[in-house]
């Protein structure tokens, strides 16, 4: 904590500008900020910005918003990002992939000491904005939070609870968090593939980068390591789970981020502190059997994105950005993610879910909550400036905005 160097008292001109609100998920942004706070006696002040004026009125319009204000900039042009962040309490970005498009602005909210937050999952990214802006970022208070949406929020704040919680009951912290996705129903978009295919194309041109997206503190300050090794690759059965498991593609970015958290917030949960992620596939002969056939599958659909000869039959089958799952597939998703804190003999479990489609509908709550959080509780949180995770930057005020927008974040036992 920090004494912060530009007031929060929303004397900027808009509390939230959403930047790329005619995509898939800044739609699904825009419209749930309409519907939730738009109305009444919120008082939230919200501009859409991008690059096509007539887009950005259609979406309002289409969506059922009240004509919003429109700001215009380009992702490769910082004086026009500037114009927009300097106006900004908060700004929304869903425009990726990140690697490709997103620079500019973070570099922009660093310059002008405006929060941001967006729904990346791309670790190298991250490393960039960490190496470019984190001390920038710090002087100005500009609270920088990647990863705000089912990247990594129900890792990192999950964490946070379960550990809360040990704390409270035992007097002490685990010494170790144990995260198992696998009860989920949803499906990608065009731009979640896009970034997987973006992060390929940088391991062919660089592939010193294959060494930063194996690191398992790839995002932690060089002096802040801990004992956790490279992230599960085959299957095994968790007794502590009590279920067989394979391996989570998320676990790359979401193992990070909690590794992050816990180095912002010094530490607290011990040197020694390990965390760790799979894909939960059931107990007995058929979560074997369901394990080993995810894990194939994955290496598979991997390397046929890797190799050049493949690629091209895998994208014809693939959405291309900008498209995703209907409303009707939409409305039939969920998830569960379980996590366990173990340490001196005793476990505390806990529960991250919703009743909406993971990466869609859940991720658009996840990412407009963090920014109202930050926006609307930014004095009260006291946090400094810096390229920071949800954990690290909102904690536990986040985790009573998400209970009460549906989701789920509950202590079992």
């Amino acid at each position: 904590m920090t004494n912060d160097p530009r007031p929060r008292d929303r004397s900027r001109e808009f509390d939230i500008v959403l930047w790329g609100a005619t995509g898939f998920t800044g739609r699904l942004v825009a419209e749930y900020l309409a519907r939730n706070y738009l109305r009444g006696d919120t008082g939230l002040r919200l501009a859409l910005a991008g690059r096509n004026k007539e887009k950005l009125e259609g979406v309002a319009k289409e969506i059922g918003a009240p004509p919003l204000p429109i700001l215009i900039g380009d992702s490769f042009d910082p004086e026009s990002l500037d114009a927009i962040a300097s106006r900004a309490e908060v700004v929304i970005s869903t425009v990726g992939p990140y690697a490709k498009y997103g620079a500019e602005l973070v570099a922009a909210c660093a310059r002008n000491g405006t929060d941001y937050c967006d729904l990346t999952g791309e670790t190298q990214f991250v490393r960039r904005m960490i190496d470019a802006h984190h001390e920038e970022a710090r002087k100005t208070g500009a609270r920088i939070v990647h990863c705000c949406g089912y990247d990594s929020i129900p890792s990192d704040l999950g964490t946070l609870m379960v550990q809360e919680a040990f704390k409270q009951r035992y007097g002490q912290y685990a010494t170790e968090v144990k995260m198992a996705a696998g009860e989920m129903s949803g499906s990608f978009s065009g731009g979640t593939f896009s970034s997987m295919m973006n992060i390929l194309d940088e391991l062919k041109e660089d592939p010193g980068l294959r060494r930063v997206l194996g690191d398992p503190y790839a995002l932690n300050p060089e002096e802040m390591r801990g004992p956790d090794k490279g992230d599960q690759t085959g299957v095994r059965f968790d007794k502590d789970l009590g279920m067989w498991t394979a391996p989570f593609i998320m676990a790359a970015i979401n193992t990070r981020i909690v590794r992050r958290s816990h180095a912002l917030l010094g530490r607290p949960w011990g040197k020694d502190f390990r965390y760790s992620e799979v894909l939960s596939t059931g107990k007995g002969a058929k979560g074997l059997s369901r394990a080993v056939t995810f894990t194939a599958g994955m290496v598979a659909f991997m390397g046929a994105l890797a190799f050049p000869f493949t690629r091209p039959l895998v994208e014809k089958r693939l959405p291309s950005p900008g498209e995703g799952p209907s409303k009707e597939a939409r409305a039939k998703g969920y998830f569960k993610t379980r996590l366990v804190a173990l340490g001196s003999g005793h476990a505390v479990r806990g529960l991250v879910a919703d009743q909406r489609d993971p990466g869609y509908g859940s991720t658009a709550v996840m990412l407009s909550e963090s920014a109202l959080c930050l926006a609307l509780q930014g004095a009260e949180l006291k946090t400094e400036g810096g390229i920071l995770t949800p954990a690290s930057a909102m904690g536990m005020p986040l985790i009573e905005r998400l209970r009460a927008a549906g989701m789920t974040f509950e202590v079992q036992g």
